[in-house]
């Protein structure tokens, strides 16, 4: 059985996510972006060419595994958790001066920077939504995130009944990529065992969206439909790129995504032509907007 692990960063890769699923091969998916910039498209190839999509995203794994065996209509919502990043507790102004070293220096992951960068603006968490949305065919209402500094509960699922179940593991990206590649079983795995005397607690509080805006304009991309998802992503690739070039603040990634939203106006694309062309435009366009605030 041919299994595929996706996991080139961005709208890269796209391309290669779709042949793959358009081959009916099982795709463990590691790029979330090609289901955020075309969810619709890849979920409908996949259904129709008897592909799999199988999460190795912590979250989107640990949501896959608490839905084993469970019927669509006995799941309440699920609930994404989020580290919140290296800027959770400190000061609007310290956010405000951040530097790319700071933006990376993740407390619980090791990862690129692009994605660490994310994980600071809380982008990813936002991008995880949409992601979450096409995967598991809940709609924006039924999706929640909280934010878990331990990054031990990787996420959970609520059913009707009240019933909550929860995946844990050290934050290892081994477990769920083993899990991917392993399905329907489940192999043995070098990560550390959990032990839950030795981290005592574990805490939650709702994302602060005042100061991470991201996550709240990427709910409003997935609400918004149509293009509006390939726009969130392209821009913000553009914007991560520029604050690690060191061209623009931490707080204007949001800002840049905020105004390609505002001015976007594109039809839902029918192929992956579309999202790739409404891809590159939405780039040339947040470059134009990054020079008009820098004149």
């Amino acid at each position: 059985m041919d299994i595929v692990l996706a996991a080139i960063v961005g709208c890269a890769g796209l391309a290669p996510v779709m042949a793959a699923v358009e081959a009916g091969r099982i795709v463990a998916l590691a790029n979330k972006e090609a289901l955020v910039t075309a969810g619709a498209l890849m979920i409908d190839a996949a259904a129709k060419n008897g592909a799999t999509l199988l999460p190795v995203d912590s979250e989107h794994n640990a949501i896959f595994q608490c839905l084993s065996g469970a019927r669509a209509d006995e799941v309440s919502r699920i609930i994404l958790t989020a580290s919140g990043g290296p800027f959770l507790t400190v000061s609007g102004e310290a956010i405000r001066d951040a530097t790319p070293a700071q933006a990376v220096a993740h407390p619980k992951w090791s990862m690129g920077a692009k994605i660490s960068v994310d994980s600071a603006t809380l982008m990813n968490k936002g991008l995880e939504l949409i992601e979450a949305h096409y995967l598991f065919g809940l709609p924006s209402r039924q999706i929640d995130v909280v934010i878990h500094p331990q990054s031990v509960i990787h996420s959970l699922v609520e059913f009707v009944d009240g019933s909550v179940l929860a995946q844990l593991g050290t934050p290892d990206m081994r477990i769920p990529i083993a899990y991917a590649l392993a399905w329907p079983e489940r192999i043995s795995t070098p990560a550390q065992r959990l032990d839950l005397a030795t981290i005592a607690r574990l805490d939650f509080e709702a994302p602060d969206l005042a100061r991470f805006p991201a996550l709240r304009l990427a709910r409003e991309a997935l609400e918004a439909g149509g293009a509006a998802p390939i726009v969130l992503n392209a821009a913000n690739e553009i914007a991560v790129a520029a604050f690690l070039g060191g061209e623009i603040s931490f707080p204007e990634i949001a800002s840049l995504v905020h105004e390609a939203l505002n001015i976007a106006s594109y039809d839902a694309p029918g192929s992956i032509g579309d999202v790739l062309e409404i891809d590159r435009v939405t780039r040339d366009r947040a470059r134009t907007m990054m020079k008009a605030n820098c004149s």
